[in-house]
């Protein structure tokens, strides 16, 4: 694995490093002593998987408050998304800040997102499947959020949306 800076403090663009044969090829996606060495997460109690069946679909933007923050190792499965991360703590370096990456099946490439991140995607084919490995247990207490179109943050979304669902058009506005 090749771990790339974000621009992002303490984010982190975790690529595959696969080894190619006449079968296909194998890659390690996850290695608690590469974690480690980097100052990373290593322990992710909940694993979980959401599927968006049209293009254009956007999910986002998530947290959860603390003490319930989450480290999340975001990866897709099928199809392609545009993942974008929010730095949302307000002693660092890069807050307000925000990144996008894209993320395929084909590229195999991971986004490691720490604690006090807003996070979220819109995909960009039809049937895709986004894998996250997550640090902390889901509390429905602590979920929050931000609107995806928020001034404050001016993320550029590539596609018109397709989808959205109720609960993430109703998050709020912190910007004018």
């Amino acid at each position: 694995m090749r771990f790339e800076a974000t621009g992002l403090d303490g984010a982190w663009l975790v690529k595959l490093e696969p080894a190619h044969d006449e079968r296909g090829f194998f890659a390690r996606t996850f290695c608690e002593d590469e974690f480690r060495a980097y100052g990373l997460m290593t322990r992710f109690p909940q694993h979980s998987i959401s599927s968006s069946s049209r293009k254009a679909t956007l999910r986002g933007m998530h947290f959860q408050n603390e003490p319930h923050g989450e480290v999340k190792l975001v990866r897709c499965l099928n199809g392609s998304i545009w993942d974008v991360i929010i730095d949302l703590r307000a002693n660092s370096p890069t807050f307000r800040q925000w990144r996008g990456f894209e993320l395929s099946a084909e590229n195999g490439s991971q986004l490691y997102i720490p604690k006090g991140f807003a996070h979220g995607f819109q995909t960009l084919s039809d049937n895709v499947q986004v894998n996250y490995l997550i640090s902390e247990f889901y509390e429905p207490s602590a979920a929050n959020g931000v609107r995806y179109d928020d001034p404050m943050f001016g993320i550029s979304w590539p596609l018109a949306i397709s989808t959205i669902s109720d609960k993430d058009l109703n998050w709020p506005r912190r910007g004018a």
